[in-house]
């Protein structure tokens, strides 16, 4: 008996280590639609490569060099694309694109196609997608470049497969192989191979998938494609644990596991972890497949670590760029300043030279005394007025500079408070459906749900987003908090939290989900809040706010 119950202890960790590994997996690894036309090796500092094109991009836009500038665009876009920055990515695709069309460069306005052919799939936008993978391949075909279009006709059928569309998958990817095989590409036709062979395996079809794919491992093999080789081998090890030769699956899963350690490939040491999981499972070895599937999780975790720091570097990075940006164009508001000054300055010293040698010819010419003195009156209001102009310009540029300012860090708190709206958002409805979840008496892991839900609320109360909202905020109304807390010490966190956001004049349901409380919750606490600030019935708690 009690090894019955070990048993089943044993198998229900295994479904929650499994569930944690789908749910991870889901985050990190890209879908895999990814076309291997260009799949760049994306440096270890991506914010200083795009700091590095972007900076070339600037030189290109003063040479009036639009080749270049096109080129950086395109590749600025593909670190932002692999970084998950796939708005921007299609944007300064689409720039390039229209630079390479008006230089007519179609080399590089095919390649640009089929890179916004993949973009757009990430938008779901598979309509654009096919056409951009068209607009590609009629350019290849134009440029006779059979190289280009074997790729092309290649992801064309990769869509079709996605899409579900398997006649129309193995069409274009036969053409595919046939147009590598007219150029003699090895490489390229086992990149074909393994894609008919994952059609196959789509299908059920696990004998054809399995020989396709043992076609594409013999040139990797060949050709030491280590990465392409550790690929194919899972593949492999999926094929025989879906036939259920468990033992021959593991092998080949093993052998992907050894290459993938030998090559540092972090992402297919994970995979194969997991399969080699997934394996002992089927095996009916419930603590194996445990154990292995919680160092496919630990892999996962440090997968997604140093993807979340490398996209924090990358938008720190952007920032910073954009910092600098608004202090040199400050600099340069400032020198125009120094310019008007100087010039105003010797304006002036060129008129004190014209008063003196009036003075000086006075004593020559007496009768033209009077008429030169009233000159000299003139030229002296003139330059008073244009003194006083020059000043009152300045005191308008300052100001304009300062609502400037107080914009920016308008957007900036704007921006604060989105973040924090959309993540309690999610987390709420994250809360519901678990909290669904826990009232279904028929499922048996209502303690690790509950465990989930109270995470959620402890990410509720985390107070990052909103130590960055206050320091924002108090650099935009400077000294209230200050004046609020000596009039009102007895005012808590919570407090000071809602009256930030009735200072904004933000509308009660935002207010609601920025707090992670319920309307009921928020007007309480208004009620409370009312009494603390002492105020009548008839007084209203935001004009008393925005008065202080």
């Amino acid at each position: 008996m009690p090894c019955y119950k070990n048993a089943i202890r044993s198998f229900i960790c295994f479904c929650i280590a499994l569930i944690c590994i789908n749910t991870c997996a889901a985050q990190v690894i890209d879908d895999d639609f990814e076309p291997k036309a260009f799949k760049l090796n994306i440096p270890k500092a991506p914010d200083a490569q795009f700091l590095t094109l972007k900076k070339r991009h600037l030189d290109a836009i003063s040479s009036g060099d639009l080749i270049t500038q096109g080129i950086c665009l395109k590749d600025m876009g593909m670190i932002c694309f692999h970084l998950g920055d796939f708005t921007r990515a299609l944007q300064y695709g689409l720039d390039a694109k229209k630079l390479f069309e008006q230089e007519k460069r179609n080399d590089l306005l095919a390649d640009t196609y089929i890179n916004l052919g993949t973009l757009y799939y990430y938008h779901q936008d598979h309509r654009n997608s096919r056409s951009s993978f068209n607009q590609a391949l009629k350019i290849y075909q134009s440029l006779r470049d059979q190289q280009g279009v074997a790729v092309t006709l290649g992801q064309i059928g990769h869509l079709m497969e996605k899409k579900q569309l398997y006649d129309s998958a193995f069409f274009y990817q036969q053409k595919a192989l046939a147009a590598y095989t007219s150029i003699n590409n090895n490489e390229g036709k086992a990149a074909i191979f393994e894609n008919i062979g994952s059609i196959h395996e789509d299908l059920g079809q696990y004998k054809a998938a399995m020989s396709y794919f043992l076609s594409a491992l013999n040139i990797y093999n060949n050709s030491k494609q280590i990465t392409q080789s550790i690929e194919v081998e899972n593949n492999i090890g999926d094929i025989f644990r879906k036939t259920g030769d468990l033992k021959k699956a593991m092998q080949h899963t093993q052998q992907a596991l050894k290459l993938a350690q030998q090559s540092n490939e972090i992402y297919q040491v994970s995979s194969a972890f997991r399969d080699i999981s997934k394996t002992y499972n089927l095996m009916g070895k419930n603590d194996s497949a445990f154990y292995y599937a919680e160092i496919a999780r630990t892999y996962l975790m440090k997968i997604y670590s140093l993807e979340t720091s490398r996209q924090m570097a990358f938008r720190q990075a952007l920032n910073d760029e954009e910092k600098k940006n608004e202090e040199i164009r400050f600099l340069q508001n400032e020198r125009k300043v120094t310019l008007i000054v100087t010039v105003a300055t010797i304006v002036i010293i060129v008129l004190l030279v014209i008063a003196g040698l009036l003075m000086l010819s006075r004593h020559r010419i007496k009768l033209k005394a009077e008429q030169q003195a009233s000159q000299q009156n003139i030229a002296i209001l003139e330059t008073e007025k244009q003194l006083i102009e020059a000043g009152l310009k300045n005191k308008n540029m300052e100001e304009i500079q300062l609502k400037q300012e107080i914009e920016l860090k308008s957007k900036e708190l704007s921006t604060h408070v989105l973040h924090i709206i959309q993540k309690n958002q999610v987390l709420e409805t994250l809360k519901a459906q678990l909290e669904e979840l826990v009232k279904d008496d028929k499922r048996d892991q209502k303690k690790q749900l509950k465990q989930l839900i109270t995470q959620i609320n402890q990410d509720f109360n985390n107070d990052n987003y909103w130590n960055d909202f206050s320091n924002v905020f108090e650099q935009i109304h400077k000294s209230f908090f200050e004046k609020l807390n000596q009039q009102f010490p007895n005012l808590t966190a919570t407090d000071l939290k809602l009256v930030s956001l009735l200072k904004m004049n933000m509308n009660s349901t935002d207010m609601a989900s920025m707090l992670a409380i319920s309307q009921d919750s928020l007007r309480i606490a208004r009620y409370r809040l009312r009494k603390k600030l002492n105020l009548g019935q008839g007084d209203n708690l935001i004009a008393f706010l925005q008065s202080i």
